[in-house]
């Protein structure tokens, strides 16, 4: 695990909080969609298919901010849709950064040359790459050729100027180990990225491609076969060392959505990002009015494939804090992955 030592004591200090607090539900990061609209229309997302009024909103800057600051949550994903399309995303940062919150804007880079000098080299802030692959497996992901080339170039830019760089890679049943290995290689040691988050697709319903989600065997005999030869340890993965255990079968958890709560132009969205059952306009209302126990694999048939990170990350990260010796295992992967 790559993250950096002062934001796992961050966490580490925050969830020792909410132990002593005995709150039983908390969030980790919030999923801020502060816009639907995008400049793609990638075969996994469905984001663009909401009316085009909705497409042309953007969310005030204070309402976004006043949305983390409500939920208490350490660290901000931000995310869309492309939320370097809304005109001040940058503003947006600012202020969190400003409160010391983990900002990862998340973004599919093509705008990043472009709109890069309206933000700050920080240690609370990183872009976050979308890469689904080596050139041609990515442009395929993402319908549009060219999109590869431009995000290896606004990487390395970014790096140049000192910014914090992760990307964030999503797999699915058209995947090999070979692919999986290929691409975390190039990001891992060519492009040398801060960190690298990964995931198996989920079903998400309004996807336009419905065929190439993965399941759980499928998922877990994938992870295990890429994570195979010491790749896992030698590359900078942003997950705790039981997420990837969870990822390759080697353990198994409950989801604990509420942990990564989505908040979007409707509200706070039940019970997940990828999941929409209702909105509610406070993260109280989300936490204390969702029947959380009738969500997760063997409960909602829904769930029956998921494996994402936005379930499973957040109950891998507290069966962490709850073990001295899965602790210590995270602490030692996260001395080696800053070396």
């Amino acid at each position: 695990m790559a993250m950096p030592l002062r934001q796992t004591i961050k966490v580490a200090t925050y969830l020792a909080e909410q132990k002593l607090r005995r709150r039983e539900k908390f969030p980790l990061i919030v999923e801020l969609e502060p816009l639907f609209a995008c400049n793609l229309a990638c075969e996994g997302c469905g984001k663009i298919q909401h009316p085009a009024g909705v497409l042309k909103q953007r969310m005030p800057v204070a309402q976004a901010v006043g949305a983390v600051l409500e939920s208490g949550a350490p660290m901000v994903s931000i995310a869309g849709g492309e939320p370097l399309m809304h005109p001040q995303i940058d503003e947006i940062v600012r202020q969190l950064v400003a409160k010391k919150k983990y900002v990862f804007l998340c973004t599919n880079a093509m705008l990043l040359r472009k709109k890069i000098e309206k933000f700050t080299p920080s240690p609370y802030f990183a872009f976050a790459v979308h890469i689904d692959g080596l050139r041609e497996r990515h442009d395929e992901s993402v319908a549009k050729e060219g999109v590869f080339d431009e995000a290896v170039a606004a990487i390395k830019e970014a790096k140049r100027r000192g910014f914090r760089v992760t990307t964030n890679s999503t797999f699915f049943n058209t995947d090999t180990p070979q692919t999986i290995i290929e691409v975390l290689n190039y990001l891992n040691d060519d492009l040398k990225v801060d960190e690298m988050m990964i995931s198996p697709a989920y079903a998400y319903e309004k996807a336009p491609d419905q065929e190439h989600f993965l399941g759980v065997e499928q998922t877990r005999e994938l992870f295990k076969k890429s994570f195979a030869g010491g790749n896992r340890g030698r590359w900078r993965l942003n997950h705790s060392p039981l997420f990837l255990d969870f990822l390759e079968g080697k353990a198994d958890f409950p989801c604990t959505a509420w942990a990564i709560p989505n908040y979007s132009l409707f509200g706070w969205q039940r019970p997940c990002y990828l999941m929409s059952d209702g909105y509610v306009p406070t993260y109280r209302q989300l936490i204390e009015e969702t029947d959380w126990d009738k969500y997760g694999r063997g409960k909602d048939p829904r769930c029956a494939n998921c494996m994402a990170h936005c379930g499973y990350e957040p109950t891998a990260v507290l069966a962490t804090m709850g073990s001295l010796k899965e602790s210590l295992r995270a602490a030692r992967e996260t001395v080696v992955g800053t070396r």
